[in-house]
This record gives C-alpha cells, sequence and structure tokens, in this order.
C-alpha cells in the first residue's frame, strides 16, 4: 500500500461574495476561488461608430393625380407615370433599378358642417423605388423626373453596398470603449481589471437617417444640390470582465486562465493523483 503525497489538491467548497462593482448591467460576485478568495465580475456596454462615404441612393418618387372619377384619375396618372419612367430610363437607370412601390386611389371628401361628407372627386397616386449608383448624377436625374410629371418625392436614403468592413471597424470602436470604461471604474473602485468573460454583439438596429425634400421647393433653383455626406455606422458590445482586489490573498496567486476560467486547487484536500514530477513514497503498510 502507498501514500500519495500531492500539493495540488481540489477545494468542493463554493461560497458566494459580497462584492458587487457595476457599470451598463452591473458587476455580479462569483464563487470562491483559491484560498477562499471571491472573484467579482463587472459588466459594461461599449458603443463604437465609424464614417464612409455612400455609393448608393434610393429614391422614393412618384406622381399624384386628382380627378372629377376614379377612371380618369387613374388614367392621367398612368400617363403621367409612364412619362416619369420613360424620363429615369433615358437618364441610364436601367430596368431594374426602378421599381413600383405603392399604387393607392382613394376618394376625395368634402366634410361639411351638420351633414354628411360628400365625395367630391378622387386622387390616385403610383409611386416607384429608384436606385442611383452614380451619386454625382442625383441632382440631374431628380431634376428630370421633376420635369416629367413626377410631383412626390418621399425621400432619399444613402446607402452603402458594402458596408461590412466599415461596420466591423464600428465594432472594434465599441470593444474599446467597453474595454476603457471597464478599466476606468476598476481603478476607481481599487481593483484590477482581469480576462475577459464573456462578450456579446448588441443589434441596435439604427441606420442612417433619409433626407426629406419635396419637389415643389427642388425646381424653384432649377439644378438640385445634393449633398451625400457621409453614412455612419454604429455597434454596441456587452462585455464581462474578471475583477482582481490587491488587498486580498488572491492578488499574489496564479490564475487558470482556461475555457472554463477555474481557480488552482487549493491545498489540503487530497485527489489521490500524482503531480507531474511527484515521488510515490510507501506507507510502509
Amino acid at each position: 500500500m502507498t501514500t500519495v503525497f500531492s500539493p495540488f489538491r481540489p477545494s468542493m467548497l463554493a461560497v458566494a461574495t459580497g462584492l458587487v462593482l457595476a457599470s451598463g448591467a452591473g458587476a455580479q460576485a462569483m464563487p470562491k476561488g483559491h484560498h477562499g478568495c471571491a472573484t467579482s465580475t463587472l459588466n459594461v456596454t461599449g458603443q463604437g461608430e465609424a464614417r464612409v462615404a455612400p455609393d448608393l441612393a434610393v429614391v422614393t418618387l412618384g406622381v399624384t393625380t386628382q380627378a372629377d372619377s376614379a377612371a380618369e384619375a387613374m388614367q392621367q396618372n398612368a400617363s403621367q407615370q409612364r412619362a416619369v419612367i420613360d424620363a429615369l430610363k433615358a437618364a441610364g437607370l436601367a430596368a431594374e433599378n426602378i421599381q413600383t412601390s405603392g399604387l393607392n386611389l382613394n376618394p376625395m371628401r368634402d366634410y361639411g358642417e351638420n351633414r354628411q361628407p360628400e365625395v367630391i372627386g378622387y386622387e390616385a397616386s403610383n409611386m416607384v423605388s429608384i436606385r442611383v449608383s452614380d451619386i454625382d448624377r442625383l441632382g440631374e436625374v431628380l431634376d428630370t423626373i421633376v420635369a416629367a410629371g413626377a410631383n412626390q418625392i418621399n425621400g432619399i436614403d444613402f446607402r452603402r453596398e458594402d458596408a461590412a468592413q466599415t461596420q466591423d471597424d464600428a465594432r472594434r470602436a465599441a470593444v474599446e470603449d467597453a474595454r476603457h470604461k471597464a478599466q476606468i471604474l476598476a481603478e476607481a473602485a481599487g481593483v484590477q481589471l482581469g480576462h475577459v468573460i464573456q462578450i456579446g454583439d448588441v443589434d441596435t438596429g439604427h441606420g442612417p437617417s433619409p433626407m426629406r425634400m419635396m419637389a415643389a421647393d427642388m425646381a424653384k433653383e432649377g439644378g438640385t444640390p445634393v449633398e451625400p455626406g457621409q453614412l455612419s455606422m454604429s455597434a454596441q458590445v456587452q462585455m464581462k470582465f474578471a475583477l482582481i482586489d490587491d488587498s486580498s490573498p488572491c492578488a499574489g496567486h496564479p490564475r487558470k486562465t482556461g475555457p472554463a476560467g477555474d481557480m488552482p486547487p487549493p491545498h489540503g484536500t487530497d485527489t489521490g493523483a500524482v503531480a507531474p514530477g511527484e515521488p510515490v513514497v510507501p506507507d510502509g503498510n
């Protein structure tokens, strides 16, 4: 029979700590580890932004007509919208970049005092969405469609065909922001910032705001100036860091930083295992 001596002995005791530090979602206390020391965590939220010039504009435009009868309103609208679409194609837009987005016919009513509403006519509207990849010619295209009969422009949505790299830059900025916040909070609390325990990307759902303009205003100047500016890509991340208290016995002990984040087993518990390079000593029985 042999007796095994090993300095590496795990403890089965786990006790929650009372230390709590917070930022964003707050901090949480984790079970005690090496020599009964507690490891706290800090949760922070990071914000990031990156900018890029757009290379695509999506414009929603169309024709609205009014007439005494529904048939007349639709006939006038169809004729006027056909002229607008022909003008778009003549300006160089391919058919696949022109898509009908809305077709409506509604009665117009006169709501007089002390009487039932009276139908006095009909209004027809036909809207199309166009994709303009040559942004430098966007003002020219808008002038062309207004001259052809378009009397409604709902907005311009500037986009980037390939925004993946810019979005990645925003995520990197968000991680740097989260780490900076965590470092400041840890220093203020008198503890050391440890390793990253968890990180997650948050879907903000934010996009560039469309620019609104009315056709009547554009016709005043003759030429329509369009300034695409830059698109702003935003990102948000949530990160959880471990915290190390310099004043606790844990500060001087090495930490195991494997996937499970376990602490080294404390002394004093027999595991029945022999550490690498450790001699086996018989117990004399």
